[in-house]
């Protein structure tokens, strides 16, 4: 609600204010705000200095100056000084809100720099990840697979890495249910490890073996003598079952079912990966969207809420100020109601005393 009462835009009313718009432009209306400046104290070349090596224009400030000088016309000293103030902490408010920006600006500025950055390493690393899903893929499409400790190894720091999320627990079960009957949760099988630890101290020490020379290269190929597979031709498939005498073919069969679940959970995450680094890429082509450069600049430093309250502190002394000489102007206007009443009925009581005379 307004303060004061709006007036009547008369005729005469609106001649006088293109007057005064007409003499706060001309050099006795500039002269006489300078005159004000100085006699309040404003010291008009410390402050142009000033402005100047913060980067701001002084010619912007008295443009402001004058605007208000018309809009409230200071009639007396003390209306002179209340303009002055709140030019000023207009020109604050300003200030203030140019600095947030100017932060936010060079908060946006460095992590547009580091953005790119960032985006490349995700793609590399979602490539990396797809790649070694792969690679689990291969192995795990085999149909008598079991879960080998590099393989339990490598899903294991999938899972830490966080890149496969809640698809990476149900693969790690269904690793465990692939292992070798009765292995641990290391992977390896104890008796398993004590036939590598025997294997490895006959090759040290030579014991079993027996150095074969080579064929001559000479030969031709009728004489040369056959390979095991070609002697064998089975040989293959027969070590391959050797080599986990524990599991039966019913077993085999039963592993089967979660051996294609893995398979296709693993195949899945292939895919999300891949899907992931090309969402990336085109965000990496088009930019922070306003959300996300909303969120980059948002005001966490230590310096955000000073900022704002000085911000708050000018507006709070603009709207004093500007209430101050409303109610100032309401009384002038009031008074000269007042005294225009009582000059009408000065007027009307001198006619009425003379035309009792008459």
């Amino acid at each position: 609600m307004s303060l004061t009462k709006k007036r009547k835009q008369t005729e005469n009313r609106l001649a006088a204010i293109r007057r005064s718009q007409k003499l706060s432009h001309t050099p006795g209306g500039r002269e006489r705000i300078r005159a004000a400046l100085l006699r309040h104290g404003y010291s008009l070349q410390a402050e142009e200095a000033a402005m100047r090596a913060l980067g701001e224009d002084p010619a912007q400030f008295q443009e402001l100056l004058e605007g208000l000088w018309e809009t409230y016309q200071p009639s007396d000293a003390a209306q002179e000084g209340l303009v002055i103030q709140l030019a000023q902490a207009t020109w604050l408010m300003n200030r203030a809100i140019r600095m947030q920006e100017g932060y936010a600006l060079r908060q946006a500025q460095e992590v547009n720099r580091g953005r790119q950055d960032r985006l490349h390493a995700k793609m590399m690393r979602l490539t990396m990840t797809a790649e070694s899903l792969r690679l689990l893929v291969q192995a795990v499409a085999h149909q008598h697979y079991v879960t080998t400790p590099a393989d339990l190894e490598k899903m294991k720091n999938l899972h830490q890495e966080g890149v496969v999320k809640e698809m990476a627990e149900n693969a790690l079960v269904l690793f465990y249910q692939l292992q070798v009957p009765g292995t641990g949760e290391d992977g390896l099988d104890p008796f398993e490890a004590a036939r590598r630890m025997v294997a490895q101290a006959k090759e040290i020490f030579g014991i079993g073996t027996t150095a074969l020379s080579p064929p001559p290269s000479n030969l031709p190929p009728d004489s040369r003598p056959p390979q095991e597979s070609e002697q064998y031709p089975d040989a293959v498939e027969e070590k391959s079952d050797e080599r986990y005498p524990n599991i039966t073919a019913a077993e085999w069969e039963a592993r089967e079912r979660p051996r294609q679940l893995l398979e296709n959970i693993l195949t899945r995450q292939v895919d999300a990966c891949e899907a992931q680094r090309k969402v990336l890429l085109k965000e990496s082509v088009k930019g922070p969207s306003p959300y996300e450069r909303a969120a980059e600049i948002a005001p966490t430093h230590p310096n955000a809420l000073i900022m704002r309250r000085t911000q708050d502190s000018c507006f709070r002394e603009i709207r004093r100020v500007t209430n101050l000489l409303l109610k100032i102007k309401h009384e002038e206007r009031r008074k000269e109601v007042f005294e225009q009443d009582h000059r009408k009925r000065g007027r009307s009581l001198t006619r009425y005393v003379r035309k009792q005379r008459s």
